[in-house]
């Protein structure tokens, strides 16, 4: 399964295609300035949110404080026609697969997209070297 980093060129994506390389997970990446988010993809991201836009937007950007939105008002589809036209909106990178969104890099949530038997290996790997048996 192929992991996808949609990024916006940030340091925080640079670390999550760095980790990506290092665990040799197979991913694609996509600056999302270059080639914006569709509106059916934005949809699709949303899916996989557990709090929808507030997951992916940033109210921190620059284009967030200065296009004298109210956001709030906005139909989905509005904001969602107003994030493909800014990409900058959008938090980054947005690292998926089929089935997970992890948004911004955390060097402990990116192990979800490790295969589930490099991440059992490593469980059993550190507990060898972190339990000891009870000597008695």
């Amino acid at each position: 399964m192929t992991v996808t980093i949609y990024g916006l060129g940030c340091r925080s994506t640079k670390k999550a295609r760095k980790w990506m390389i290092n665990n040799e997970v197979p991913y694609v990446e996509r600056n999302m300035m270059e080639e914006p988010l569709t509106v059916h993809e934005l949809q699709e991201l949303l899916r996989m949110t557990t709090d929808g836009t507030d997951d992916i937007i940033s109210k921190r950007s620059l284009p967030y404080r200065t296009l004298n939105i109210d956001f709030d008002k906005l139909s989905l589809i509005e904001l969602l026609e107003i994030v493909h036209q800014h990409p900058r909106l959008l938090k980054s990178p947005l690292i998926v697969d089929n089935k997970k969104l992890q948004v911004g890099y955390n060097e402990e949530e990116i192990r979800q997209f490790l295969p589930r038997k490099v991440r059992k290996f490593q469980w059993l790997q550190w507990k060898m070297e972190h339990l000891h048996p009870l000597e008695g």
